[in-house]
């Protein structure tokens, strides 16, 4: 399959008008009739797979990737490209992210890689929800994956506890089960803008402490943040180590320093190639834990 390099498409303004996207949600085919062409393209510096058809035209248009924007800011000049060989790690448990851009994934085969965990892009601002969901996060539970889903907070367009219902509501809740990760909350470069949303450090933090409480308040459980200490330094002044587990984005091979003020990652996405590469840092038995126990 030939892959070529190819740039986000981003539209000049957030917020969809419902009436907007109802029509287009009207005009789509199902995933399961949109099948990814041959061929690829990349998303801000990562390797996506090429999809066509109504749908995916509405993924390409609206979908941002989980760490899009930290590769098109921040680079992955040193990103690893050879897995884990050259990363440093003592008990881990390999695991990827996938949103749209991926559309039907091949998770016999990912299972066949050596991965045992996922996070699924369930939802984005309070208008957008990824049209392959069913396929990606109940597929993957049907092949033995751990798995959970993430939000791409958009902070200037709604509150912090109204994106939390949205995600809730559409794919991001959590149970005790075993098999579930607590959703995740993806902080990252404004893809339509000013990098903090137009928002100061300390009305950032209050935004993501309205949608962690949100979340917690509905599933018993704190979601992870994923972010970039480079983002998280820019925008953000407030102290969630107690509380959300963090996701780390670091394209190299070490993890380099965390975002404040956090003593440990529980995971990091430490390459985008072939698709994004993920980490836990801990035993299969902790992250299953993660997925059991209720804060």
């Amino acid at each position: 399959m030939t892959r070529r390099r190819r740039r986000t498409l981003h539209i000049a303004a957030i917020g969809l008008p419902m009436l907007i996207m109802a029509a287009l949600t009207f005009a789509f085919v199902s995933p399961a009739q949109a099948r990814p062409d041959a061929g690829g393209t990349d998303v801000a510096g990562g390797d996506q797979t090429a999809v066509s058809g109504d749908v995916d035209q509405y993924v390409r248009m609206y979908d941002h990737p989980m760490g899009s924007q930290i590769r098109l800011h921040e680079g992955t000049a040193d990103e690893p490209k050879a897995g884990l060989d050259d990363v440093v790690i003592q008990a881990s448990v390999a695991g990827i992210d996938v949103s749209g851009w991926q559309g039907n994934v091949d998770w016999p085969a990912q299972w066949n890689a050596g991965k045992r965990f996922v996070w699924v892009k369930a939802t984005e601002n309070t208008n957008y929800t990824n049209p392959y969901f069913a396929q990606q996060y109940n597929g993957s539970y049907n092949q033995g994956f751990i798995r959970g889903a993430y939000h791409f907070a958009t902070p200037n367009t709604s509150s912090g506890a109204a994106q939390a219902d949205w995600f809730s509501n559409h794919g991001g809740g959590w149970s005790a089960d075993g098999r579930t990760l607590p959703g995740a909350l993806d902080m990252e470069y404004n893809p339509y803008g000013a990098t903090c949303y137009g928002l100061s450090k300390a009305s950032m933090t209050q935004w993501i402490l309205d949608f962690s409480n949100r979340y917690k308040a509905r599933w018993n459980k704190f979601p992870a943040i994923y972010t970039s200490t480079s983002w998280w330094s820019q925008c953000v002044s407030g102290d969630f180590s107690s509380t959300n587990p963090l996701w780390v984005a670091r394209y190299a091979s070490t993890v380099g320093t965390l975002p404040c003020c956090w003593g440990f990652y529980t995971v990091w996405q430490y390459s985008s190639s072939p698709i994004d590469q993920n980490t836990f840092n801990g035993a299969y038995t902790q992250l299953q834990a993660i997925a059991t126990n209720h804060d």
